[in-house]
């Protein structure tokens, strides 16, 4: 037979309060039907759990032994309602994502405010790299999930496409308004920026326009890192292709201006990446639906 929890619910403020009237006015029933759940409670089992005279209340030897028990039961159940509703915490699960520095800083650090309320018993440690130390890390099982805009080679990986990644040609505003570009001859007036000598940003626009068209700038200086480059594009030190999403408040505010806005960049696509065989995939993969819902800034 199942018990009755309210009936354990009563045995349970009688127990601890050991008097049947403030027992009662705690459950904010009669005395008279809470000695009725307890009378039934004790049939059903077919043990008494309270001595009880007119002078006092006392757990009898059965009372003592199925108290604990009694809580545990109670303690269970509103657990199993709290898991109904969603409001308990979920499962504990650690997860080591890698990301790229700016990415990181800009977009799924203040992430975490709302990724840790979605899921509490979640936590999430984070490592700072480019895109193919990234993946070799995910390869070799050093991160359980890489968020990256690099090509994926190979089987062994599954992903999840985050957000599209725009790119923008751009240059201070009192900069190009003392030295427009409006075409390629015009760049001799100016200094390149980008990441490293391959010119991993500003390929982006050449790949556009044709290697063919000669591009020349007055030096080209790398900086390693997009945050870095945004800094000396803001300082007026030069020009560079940047991820739109990274300098959308600096030119809404009128801090950069676009160059040669004409040029249709292709779109690259952030991903969540994870290897197929994870032991984790499934908490992998439901990161990455949430990460969907928190835009790029």
């Amino acid at each position: 037979m199942l018990l009755d929890l309210e009936s354990v619910r009563c045995f349970e403020a009688v127990a601890v309060l050991l008097n049947f009237r403030q027992a009662a006015q705690k459950l904010a029933l009669s005395p008279a039907a809470l000695s009725d759940r307890i009378r039934r409670l004790e049939e059903q089992l077919g043990e008494s759990l309270l001595q009880r005279t007119t002078r006092k209340v006392a757990l009898t030897t059965a009372g003592e032994r199925l108290l604990p028990q009694a809580r545990r039961l109670l303690q269970e159940n509103a657990r199993f309602l709290e898991l109904a509703r969603n409001r308990a915490e979920m499962p504990r699960v650690e997860l080591l994502i890698g990301t790229r520095y700016d990415l990181g800083l800009s977009w799924l650090v203040p992430a975490l405010v709302g990724l840790e309320k979605n899921r509490p018993g979640r936590i999430l440690h984070l490592h700072f790299g480019e895109g193919p130390d990234l993946l070799d890390r995910l390869h070799h099982g050093l991160l359980d999930g890489a968020i990256t805009s690099s090509p994926i080679v190979g089987g062994a990986l599954d992903y999840l496409v985050l957000h599209p990644e725009d790119y923008v040609f751009v240059g201070a505003k009192r900069l190009l308004e003392q030295n427009p570009i409006k075409v390629p001859g015009d760049a001799l007036r100016h200094r390149l920026l980008d990441l490293t000598p391959d010119l991993p940003l500003f390929r982006y626009f050449l790949d556009q326009t044709g290697d063919g068209v000669p591009w020349r700038f007055s030096q080209t200086q790398y900086l390693g890192t997009i945050g870095a480059v945004k800094l000396r594009v803001l300082q007026g030190k030069g020009v560079a292709v940047l991820p739109k999403y990274f300098v959308r408040g600096d030119l809404r505010q009128g801090h950069l201006k676009r160059i040669l806005g004409r040029v249709a960049m292709r779109t690259e696509y952030f991903r969540l990446v994870w290897r197929r065989d994870h032991s984790k995939a499934e908490a992998i993969r439901q990161l990455g639906l949430e990460l969907q819902r928190f835009p790029l800034r």
